[in-house]
This record gives C-alpha cells, structure tokens and sequence, in this order.
C-alpha cells in the first residue's frame, strides 16, 4: 500500500505584511506570504509556513506545478485529501 497523498492548488499573494492563510477563492486556497516572489523565497516561504500551520515537516510538502506563477498546485505527502481538507478548515475558523 503507498503512503497517503494529497493536492491543494493555492493563489498566493505575495509581499504580505504576514504570512497567514486567507480562505477560499473559487476552489483556490488563498494564501498571504511576507517574502518576495524571487529566487525561489516565495516557494520557500510557502512550504515553511504550510509545514508549520499543518503540524508537517518541509519535506512532506512539494510544489507540483506553478514554480513561477501565483497559482500552485501543492503535493503534501502522508496526509490524505479529507485530512488536509478538515486541517485547512479549522485554520480558516
């Protein structure tokens, strides 16, 4: 049996005063980053701050698709769909 994996496709926003997730926006998981979108901080940023929100390590999470792009599609390995989902929705209270 392979180990769970789930997607979450986000919209960051960039440049934030603080990191912090926003909500949802038409099926995309909005999410404000601090760092600037160049060299990679941004992506960096994401994963740290997901990590940490979601209780999971850095390497647990990858971004599949949209390394340069505000839209990403984001991999978290070890957690199923309905756990993400349940973990992101008590953030968002």
């Amino acid at each position: 049996m392979s180990p769970s994996k789930a997607t979450c496709t986000i919209k960051v926003l960039p440049n934030a005063s603080k990191n912090a997730l926003v909500g949802w926006e038409n099926h995309l998981l909005k999410i404000r980053i601090c760092a600037q979108p160049e060299k990679g901080k941004a992506n960096e940023a994401i994963i740290s701050f997901l990590a940490k929100e979601l209780g999971i390590q850095k390497k647990q999470i990858q971004i599949v698709r949209g390394d340069k792009s505000r839209h990403k599609l984001v991999a978290f390995e070890g957690i199923s769909q309905e756990e993400l989902t349940s973990l992101l929705e008590a953030k968002l209270r």
